[in-house]
């Protein structure tokens, strides 16, 4: 996209419509090229599968922080104090106070337990973090967010490392239209086709990781997601045709030659 087609969150403004988790790949070096090659701008870290007092690398080596936003996050978690306590050591390490709130409600779906979500994130506003929670698409959850003060709702798509796409675009559709924060998919994108999905709907941005790192060549389809997203943006702002249940002729059908 242009330089003049931007979004913020919390002050920054960003380009890249991209969020890039940074479990599940091969390498540190596939982590990194992979980052590169999907044009991101924030990253987001669980900080819970970090390992913090390995004596070798570890995934936060290979995010540049002075190229990306770092935004750690509370995957794992299945309460909300659990949540709050593992934003807090990110604050204690340094981190910025963006944050990615998860509290995870069903171990075998990973669906996100919304109540506990909300709960926590009333509690981590007030403290002075800045919260990206994911959340079913459920736009009464999502409105009951924004009014605890999250800077965005993260709506899931499908199952978390489902790859299924958008299960309900209807409902996705509901909460752009009803909240006044950005609304960033979370969860379920698997193919460039369905991070062009969410944004043909109006979404602010995709978040995904496994739909990347799972891929057969992680760092083409890094690049392929990227594209995506830029051409799903374009066709939202462009405004697609009506579709019409019977044929539509492409040429004028004036002065034809009988």
């Amino acid at each position: 996209m242009t330089d003049q087609d931007t979004w913020t969150l919390g002050g920054r403004t960003f380009r890249s419509r991209i969020i890039v988790g940074t479990g599940k790949y091969a390498s540190l070096e596939e982590t990194a090229a992979a980052l590169a090659a999907s044009g991101t701008e924030m990253v987001t870290v669980a900080l819970r599968r970090i390992d913090l007092s390995a004596k070798g690398p570890t995934v936060l080596d290979a995010i540049d922080r002075k190229k990306y936003a770092l935004l750690p996050n509370t995957a794992g978690c299945y309460t909300a104090d659990e949540a709050v306590r593992t934003l807090h050591l990110a604050r204690e390490l340094g981190m910025d106070d963006f944050v990615k709130l998860e509290v995870i409600g069903d171990p075998k779906t990973l669906f996100p337990d919304n109540a506990a979500t909300v709960e926590a994130a009333r509690q981590l506003v007030k403290e002075g973090f800045k919260v990206l929670p994911y959340c079913g698409d459920d736009l009464v959850t999502c409105k009951r967010l924004v009014d605890a003060g999250c800077l965005a709702v993260m709506p899931l798509a499908a199952p978390i490392g489902s790859g299924l796409g958008i299960r309900n675009p209807h409902n996705i559709r509901l909460i752009i239209e009803n909240v006044d924060v950005p609304v960033i998919v979370d969860a379920g994108v698997g193919t460039a086709s369905d991070a062009a999905i969410a944004m043909e709907l109006g979404c602010t941005g995709v978040l995904m990781n496994t739909g990347i790192a799972a891929a057969k060549k992680p760092v083409l389809m890094a690049e392929a997601m990227r594209l995506a997203v830029d051409a799903g943006r374009k066709a939202y702002l462009a405004g697609r045709m009506p579709m019409k249940s019977y044929a539509n002729a492409s040429s004028p059908t004036a002065g034809l030659i009988e």
